[in-house]
């Protein structure tokens, strides 16, 4: 993907942390995303965390005081790896984003946050995680993206960039389109239907084809509700003290 010039500075510029940076931009090079860096909407640069590594065998990680499995990957190397990119115009006041299953669980609400940044980092742990210590030095906000345990941070880091990415002005064609989504109201989406209008026999509900406007949007948004209340009830519960 394009990277930013000074001439040309994206929306959002954002540097991956990684022990594997060849991961990026993975699927972000495809769609829209794809298309967004190729309009300077945003750019990626990917780094790899062994580069801050101090001695011969590039060594980032250690075992973890008081014992336990796994190796932790250590506070010199992260620091030095955040400190370069400090010392970069673009990135002297960056939010540190760590993602980890202690953190914050993301929502629809992280997102357009993190899309009225102009610059991020994003970094990407292994093993058992990373010292506590770089996480406090660098006031990381700590992400999580659900009650289950990946390998590493990477697909969390591209499943945050591509709801980050279609939020930010001129990469979706229709920006109504992203206002009516799940989220967006508090509700799921309802459902939606295309041609043909009978299917094997499951015709599309007559209000769709009625041209009725008000009627349309009284329907979805009561298939909203019904969608919310039936398969998330956490949300219905928000939506209704909202």
């Amino acid at each position: 993907m394009r990277k930013s010039s000074p001439q040309s500075a994206p929306k959002l510029q954002v540097a991956v942390l990684s022990l594997f940076p060849e991961m990026f931009p993975g699927p972000l090079a495809h769609s829209i995303a794809a298309k967004a860096a190729s309009d300077n909407i945003w750019a990626i640069e990917s780094i790899n965390l062994r580069d801050f590594a101090t001695d011969k065998h590039r060594t980032v990680d250690d075992t973890p005081f008081g014992g336990g499995p796994g190796m932790v990957i250590k506070a010199d190397v992260i620091d030095a790896a955040i400190e370069s990119l400090r010392a970069r115009d673009e990135y002297k006041t960056a939010k540190v984003i760590y993602f980890t299953p202690r953190g914050r669980k993301f929502d629809q609400a992280i997102a357009k946050d993190l899309a009225g940044e102009q610059n991020l980092i994003l970094l990407c742990g292994r093993y058992e995680g990373i010292d506590q210590r770089a996480i406090d030095k660098h006031q990381m906000v700590e992400i999580s993206m659900g009650d289950f345990i990946l390998s590493g941070g990477e697909l969390p880091a591209m499943m945050v960039l591509d709801a980050v990415i279609r939020l930010l002005p001129g990469t979706v064609g229709d920006a109504q389109s992203v206002l009516e989504e799940s989220f967006e109201s508090g509700l799921l989406e309802a459902p939606h239907y295309t041609k043909p209008a009978d299917w094997q026999g499951m015709a599309v509900p007559d209000v769709l084809l009625s041209g009725h406007h008000q009627k349309i949007a009284d329907w979805r948004k009561q298939m909203a509700e019904t969608a919310t209340r039936e398969r998330r009830p956490d949300l219905w519960q928000q939506y209704k003290t909202a």
